[in-house]
Protein backbone atom coordinates (compact mmCIF):
# COMPACT_ATOMS: atom_id res chain seq x y z
CA UNK A 1 0.00 0.00 0.00
CA UNK A 2 1.64 2.95 -0.88
CA UNK A 3 1.98 5.80 2.08
CA UNK A 4 2.08 9.39 2.27
CA UNK A 5 3.22 11.93 5.13
CA UNK A 6 1.49 15.19 4.02
CA UNK A 7 3.46 18.30 4.47
CA UNK A 8 2.11 22.18 4.05
CA UNK A 9 3.41 25.49 4.89
CA UNK A 10 1.85 29.07 4.73
CA UNK A 11 4.22 31.95 5.40
CA UNK A 12 1.97 33.88 7.95
CA UNK A 13 0.02 33.35 11.11
CA UNK A 14 -2.71 35.30 9.33
CA UNK A 15 -3.08 32.83 6.38
CA UNK A 16 -2.52 29.86 9.22
CA UNK A 17 -5.78 31.60 11.03
CA UNK A 18 -7.81 32.04 7.81
CA UNK A 19 -7.46 29.03 5.78
CA UNK A 20 -5.28 31.21 2.95
CA UNK A 21 -2.88 28.86 1.28
CA UNK A 22 -3.48 25.80 3.58
CA UNK A 23 -6.69 25.34 1.46
CA UNK A 24 -5.47 25.75 -2.24
CA UNK A 25 -2.60 23.37 -0.99
CA UNK A 26 -5.35 20.91 0.05
CA UNK A 27 -7.17 21.16 -2.63
CA UNK A 28 -3.92 20.03 -5.34
CA UNK A 29 -2.76 17.05 -2.71
CA UNK A 30 -6.70 16.11 -2.89
CA UNK A 31 -6.42 16.59 -6.82
CA UNK A 32 -3.12 14.17 -6.67
CA UNK A 33 -4.58 11.56 -4.51
CA UNK A 34 -7.41 11.09 -6.89
CA UNK A 35 -5.84 11.18 -10.00
CA UNK A 36 -2.30 10.63 -9.66
CA UNK A 37 -1.87 8.44 -6.78
CA UNK A 38 -1.33 4.05 -6.16
CA UNK A 39 -4.01 2.71 -5.01
CA UNK A 40 -4.75 1.73 -2.41
CA UNK A 41 -2.53 4.53 -0.38
CA UNK A 42 -2.65 5.71 3.37
CA UNK A 43 -2.04 8.81 4.61
CA UNK A 44 -0.04 8.15 8.05
CA UNK A 45 0.31 12.15 9.12
CA UNK A 46 -0.16 15.61 8.46
CA UNK A 47 1.80 18.20 9.44
CA UNK A 48 1.50 22.31 9.02
CA UNK A 49 3.69 24.97 9.32
CA UNK A 50 2.90 28.69 9.61
CA UNK A 51 6.13 30.65 8.93
CA UNK A 52 7.95 32.55 6.49
CA UNK A 53 9.96 30.20 3.98
CA UNK A 54 13.33 32.08 4.61
CA UNK A 55 13.16 30.39 8.24
CA UNK A 56 15.57 27.74 9.78
CA UNK A 57 12.75 26.25 12.12
CA UNK A 58 10.31 24.71 11.11
CA UNK A 59 9.02 22.00 13.97
CA UNK A 60 6.28 20.19 11.88
CA UNK A 61 8.55 19.94 9.14
CA UNK A 62 10.76 18.17 10.76
CA UNK A 63 8.13 16.05 12.49
CA UNK A 64 6.90 15.19 8.88
CA UNK A 65 10.68 14.20 8.13
CA UNK A 66 11.13 12.22 10.75
CA UNK A 67 8.21 10.26 10.22
CA UNK A 68 8.61 9.70 6.36
CA UNK A 69 12.44 8.30 7.65
CA UNK A 70 10.64 5.96 10.37
CA UNK A 71 7.97 4.70 8.32
CA UNK A 72 9.22 4.70 4.47
CA UNK A 73 6.27 7.22 3.38
CA UNK A 74 6.48 9.67 0.86
CA UNK A 75 6.20 13.36 1.94
CA UNK A 76 3.35 14.53 -0.57
CA UNK A 77 3.73 18.83 -0.78
CA UNK A 78 1.40 20.74 -3.43
CA UNK A 79 4.03 22.79 -4.31
CA UNK A 80 7.89 22.15 -4.49
CA UNK A 81 8.26 25.63 -2.57
CA UNK A 82 6.42 24.43 0.49
CA UNK A 83 9.60 22.33 1.44
CA UNK A 84 11.88 25.61 1.05
CA UNK A 85 12.97 28.25 -0.98
CA UNK A 86 16.89 27.37 -1.10
CA UNK A 87 17.88 24.77 -3.61
CA UNK A 88 20.53 23.28 -1.22
CA UNK A 89 18.08 22.08 1.19
CA UNK A 90 15.78 20.86 -0.99
CA UNK A 91 19.18 19.02 -2.95
CA UNK A 92 19.78 17.70 0.89
CA UNK A 93 16.81 16.11 0.87
CA UNK A 94 16.93 14.64 -2.52
CA UNK A 95 20.46 13.03 -1.45
CA UNK A 96 18.26 11.09 1.81
CA UNK A 97 18.10 7.68 0.40
CA UNK A 98 15.57 7.34 3.56
CA UNK A 99 13.18 10.55 1.86
CA UNK A 100 11.02 10.27 -0.98
CA UNK A 101 9.34 13.57 -2.04
CA UNK A 102 6.20 13.45 -4.59
CA UNK A 103 5.18 17.46 -5.31
CA UNK A 104 0.95 17.20 -5.91
CA UNK A 105 1.54 19.84 -8.93
CA UNK A 106 4.01 17.81 -10.63
CA UNK A 107 2.57 14.32 -10.39
CA UNK A 108 5.14 12.60 -12.48
CA UNK A 109 8.64 14.78 -12.17
CA UNK A 110 11.47 12.39 -10.27
CA UNK A 111 13.89 13.63 -8.12
CA UNK A 112 16.33 14.77 -10.87
CA UNK A 113 13.69 17.13 -12.31
CA UNK A 114 12.53 18.30 -9.01
CA UNK A 115 16.33 19.43 -8.27
CA UNK A 116 16.33 21.18 -11.49
CA UNK A 117 12.91 23.12 -11.40
CA UNK A 118 14.17 24.01 -7.15
CA UNK A 119 17.55 25.53 -8.59
CA UNK A 120 15.20 27.69 -11.81
CA UNK A 121 13.05 28.76 -9.25
CA UNK A 122 15.86 30.31 -7.08
CA UNK A 123 17.78 31.94 -10.05
CA UNK A 124 14.24 33.40 -11.07
CA UNK A 125 13.96 34.53 -7.24
CA UNK A 126 17.22 36.53 -7.26
CA UNK A 127 16.79 38.16 -10.87
CA UNK A 128 12.79 39.88 -9.76
CA UNK A 129 14.69 40.99 -6.60
CA UNK A 130 16.91 42.73 -8.51
CA UNK A 131 15.02 43.91 -10.93
CA UNK A 132 12.92 44.88 -8.17
CA UNK A 133 15.76 47.02 -6.63
CA UNK A 134 16.65 48.24 -10.06
CA UNK A 135 13.11 49.65 -10.59
CA UNK A 136 12.82 51.75 -7.17
CA UNK A 137 16.44 53.62 -8.07
CA UNK A 138 15.17 54.38 -11.40
CA UNK A 139 12.08 55.90 -9.83
CA UNK A 140 14.00 57.94 -7.49
CA UNK A 141 16.78 58.67 -10.57
CA UNK A 142 13.60 60.46 -12.17
CA UNK A 143 12.46 62.23 -9.36
CA UNK A 144 9.87 60.02 -8.10
CA UNK A 145 10.06 60.79 -3.99
CA UNK A 146 10.11 57.82 -2.19
CA UNK A 147 10.13 57.38 1.64
CA UNK A 148 8.23 55.11 4.57
CA UNK A 149 5.04 53.65 3.49
CA UNK A 150 4.95 54.83 0.10
CA UNK A 151 8.44 53.61 -0.45
CA UNK A 152 6.85 49.79 0.47
CA UNK A 153 4.03 49.99 -1.46
CA UNK A 154 6.02 51.11 -4.40
CA UNK A 155 8.24 47.76 -3.55
CA UNK A 156 5.66 45.60 -3.20
CA UNK A 157 3.60 46.98 -6.71
CA UNK A 158 7.18 46.37 -8.55
CA UNK A 159 7.43 42.57 -7.02
CA UNK A 160 4.06 42.03 -8.01
CA UNK A 161 4.45 43.55 -11.74
CA UNK A 162 7.44 41.03 -12.04
CA UNK A 163 6.11 38.00 -10.27
CA UNK A 164 3.06 38.34 -13.41
CA UNK A 165 5.69 39.07 -16.22
CA UNK A 166 8.20 35.36 -14.28
CA UNK A 167 4.96 33.52 -14.85
CA UNK A 168 4.30 34.01 -18.70
CA UNK A 169 7.72 32.60 -19.35
CA UNK A 170 7.12 28.68 -18.19
CA UNK A 171 3.42 29.18 -19.53
CA UNK A 172 3.89 30.69 -22.87
CA UNK A 173 6.16 27.51 -23.13
CA UNK A 174 3.10 25.47 -23.30
CA UNK A 175 0.72 28.52 -24.48
CA UNK A 176 2.18 29.55 -27.51
CA UNK A 177 2.27 26.35 -29.38
CA UNK A 178 -1.47 25.50 -28.40
CA UNK A 179 -2.85 28.86 -29.56
CA UNK A 180 -0.99 28.56 -32.64
CA UNK A 181 -2.65 25.20 -33.62
CA UNK A 182 -6.13 26.74 -33.19
CA UNK A 183 -6.64 25.55 -29.27
CA UNK A 184 -8.93 27.19 -27.56
CA UNK A 185 -8.70 28.90 -24.51
CA UNK A 186 -10.77 26.71 -22.23
CA UNK A 187 -8.37 23.47 -23.58
CA UNK A 188 -5.21 25.24 -22.88
CA UNK A 189 -6.16 26.34 -19.66
CA UNK A 190 -6.72 22.42 -19.21
CA UNK A 191 -3.74 21.28 -20.42
CA UNK A 192 -1.74 23.77 -18.10
CA UNK A 193 -3.85 22.33 -15.11
CA UNK A 194 -2.67 19.49 -16.25
CA UNK A 195 1.04 19.59 -16.73
CA UNK A 196 1.46 21.17 -13.40
CA UNK A 197 2.20 25.05 -14.43
CA UNK A 198 0.81 27.01 -11.47
CA UNK A 199 -0.33 30.34 -11.75
CA UNK A 200 1.25 33.37 -9.90
CA UNK A 201 -1.08 32.88 -6.95
CA UNK A 202 -0.52 29.43 -7.16
CA UNK A 203 -4.26 28.36 -8.34
CA UNK A 204 -5.85 26.55 -11.13
CA UNK A 205 -5.95 27.84 -14.78
CA UNK A 206 -9.19 29.45 -16.48
CA UNK A 207 -9.32 30.36 -20.22
CA UNK A 208 -9.32 34.34 -18.65
CA UNK A 209 -5.90 34.20 -17.17
CA UNK A 210 -4.73 32.00 -20.13
CA UNK A 211 -5.55 35.30 -22.20
CA UNK A 212 -4.05 37.63 -19.78
CA UNK A 213 -0.58 36.10 -20.33
CA UNK A 214 -0.80 36.35 -23.87
CA UNK A 215 -1.61 39.97 -23.42
CA UNK A 216 1.55 40.49 -20.87
CA UNK A 217 3.67 37.83 -23.52
CA UNK A 218 2.68 40.29 -26.37
CA UNK A 219 3.13 43.60 -24.51
CA UNK A 220 6.65 42.20 -23.38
Amino acid sequence: MKRYVIYKRVSTEDQGRSGLGLEAQQRDIAIFLKNFSEEPFEIVGTFTDVLSGASESRPEFDKALALVRKTGAEMLVAKLDRLGRKVAHIANLMEDRRVRLRVAQMPHADKFQLHIYAALAEQEREFISRRTKDALQAAKARGTKLGGLRDKTMARNVAIQEKARQEAGPAMAVIGPMRAGGETLMAIAEALNRTGVATSRGGRWTAKQVSRVIDRASAG
